[in-house]
């Protein structure tokens, strides 16, 4: 079983993101003993299961003290089992990525760093409202390493109107040439309430076209492929052995717990979220959460729109069989179709995307929706 654990703070916001968090700090203390409060209020939604996952999620958990730190990991020990091999993620930004704090969080059980890289020029990291220079993203790799924290995922952002092919080649290089097992690359998405949004709504910004955008994509798949990683999931990238269990656990639909303001809980069958304001989260915590059951369509749903995304893909005897005894058919028609099309294959029992139904997954998955 899984833990997610939502820590809302940023010291500033990025024009792009549409995440809950404040830039306030001034009750992150009171936060983290709301976080703990919630953490034993919570306790049995997992069934007592052995916690393989623990990922410190934001917002950014590198704001995180160690005495925070050690609040929050104390009452994760004292209401769960913890693996002994578990996989303990914290996403980080580079400036905080000092010797001393990698050594601090490494020395906590820290073992996996998911750093917010997005870009290694520094044009780029201006636009995006970063709170870093690209010289901060490197040391901050060598710092992590020096204290032992090998398991290292960056993330990436293509399709910045600005860039060329040769910019994001000479960001992909980089990110290739530091040595990291993981790279999340993520095309820029312009939401309503972003900066960028509002700059579109005035014709200050404009995102780049789709065939561009799909052109993008094509490129960073090919050359981190060619550099030794795979695709498993469209946005994601790793070497041999080092994907993203945590991750991989939501694609796989796995069980997990989430924590904090705005984070969500799934256990198969239904799915619960706390609410997304930092002040209600802190007065009532987890009595806030909102549910929703899972009807046997919204599970089908939910199964082939994450599968799709994933180099395991559809597993058709899976479909056939659990979801018709649910009274859900399967979509054999649209399939027969997509393999037509060229959209898809055939690997044994599973039905996987190629690159080319890879560019429109979300529009395959949605052709195939249960209403």
């Amino acid at each position: 079983m899984h833990l997610y654990l939502h820590i809302p703070f940023c010291r500033q916001a990025c024009h792009y993101c549409d995440f809950h968090f404040s830039t306030n700090t001034s009750r992150k203390e009171e936060m983290v003993q709301a976080i703990c409060r919630e953490i034993s209020a919570q306790k049995d939604y997992l069934n007592g299961a052995e916690l393989q996952t623990i990922y410190f999620g934001g917002g950014t958990p590198s704001l995180l003290k160690a005495s925070e730190l050690d609040s929050i990991l104390d009452a994760i020990s004292a209401h769960h089992s913890i693996a002994s091999h578990a996989e303990i993620t914290l996403e980080a930004n580079p400036e905080d990525l000092t010797p001393e704090y990698c050594q601090m969080i490494a020395s906590k059980g820290i073992n996996r760093l998911s750093i917010g890289i997005q870009s290694f020029q520094d044009k780029n990291l201006v636009l995006m409202n970063r709170n870093h220079q690209a010289s901060d993203s490197i040391q901050a790799i060598k710092n992590a390493r020096e204290a032992g924290i090998s398991n290292i995922s960056i993330d990436l952002i293509y399709g910045i109107p600005s860039n060329s092919p040769d910019d994001l080649n000479e960001d992909l290089a980089k990110a290739t040439s530091l040595g990291v097992q993981h790279i999340s690359a993520y095309s820029l998405t312009v939401e309503p309430k972003t900066v960028f949004g509002v700059q579109k709504k005035k014709g200050a910004f404009t995102e780049i076209p789709d065939a561009a955008m799909a052109q993008a994509f094509t490129q960073v798949r090919d050359y981190l492929e060619a550099a030794g990683f795979e695709g498993y999931e469209t946005s994601n990238f790793a070497k041999e052995g080092h994907y993203s269990i945590h991750n991989t656990s939501y694609w796989q639909q796995e069980p997990y717990l989430g924590i904090g303001p705005s984070a969500h809980s799934f256990n198969s069958f239904s799915r619960q979220w706390n609410v997304s304001n930092n002040a209600k989260y802190l007065a009532e915590g987890h009595l806030l959460a909102e549910k929703e059951e899972l009807s046997p369509a919204d599970q089908l749903n939910e199964y082939l729109m994450v599968r799709l995304r994933t180099k395991w893909g559809i597993n058709l005897v899976e479909v056939r069989e659990r979801f018709h005894k649910m009274g859900q058919e399967y979509p054999e028609k649209e399939v027969q179709s997509w393999m037509a099309q060229g959209y898809a294959r055939l690997e044994g029992e599973n039905l996987v995307l190629v690159n080319e139904g890879k560019l429109i997954a979300d529009r395959l998955s949605s052709d195939i929706f249960v209403v």
